[in-house]
């Protein structure tokens, strides 16, 4: 068993590693309509479906009574979640931050503004977004690769 999960949590690191480096480059190129931006979101949920089925492979393991020899990989493996949720908070925050910087309200606001300046500020929130989120699918990666590094004794 120990193989099929380190196997996982070698799978929970790929497949957050794509979502988190297209989200690098769409951070980068600020294009919230661009190829990487349009690519990123469901990379990113695929991403994080992969953490929750490892998470719940884990519970399943513990729960027949198989564990590893370090409890440290149940930090590792479970933690992507709290990552994953963290990250929505923080995300949602980012577009209140946006209308808070440029001394805009509420978004009923931003309906007040003239086209241009209202696609400006979406691709602003759209692209810090996408920056949180791209952060935390790298993080999730450090601890999926720490996951399979600590799953001894299955």
């Amino acid at each position: 068993m120990n193989e099929a999960v380190v196997a996982g949590a070698l799978a929970v690191a790929a497949l957050n590693l794509l979502p988190g480096l297209v989200g690098a480059v769409a951070y980068w190129q600020a294009d919230p309509e661009g190829p990487a931006a349009r690519a990123f979101w469901p990379l990113l949920r695929i991403g994080q479906g992969s953490a929750l089925t490892l998470a719940i492979a884990v519970g399943s393991q513990a729960a027949a009574g198989k564990r590893p020899t370090e409890d440290l990989f149940y930090l590792y493996a479970l933690l992507p979640l709290a990552i994953a949720f963290v990250a929505e908070q923080l995300r949602a925050i980012s577009a209140q931050t946006i209308l808070d910087k440029r001394g805009l309200e509420s978004s009923q606001a931003v309906g007040e503004l003239p086209e241009a300046e209202q696609q400006e500020l979406v691709a602003a929130i759209v692209q810090r977004e996408i920056g949180v989120m791209a952060a935390s699918a790298l993080v999730v990666v450090f601890l999926a690769l720490r996951a399979a590094g600590t799953a001894h004794g299955f």
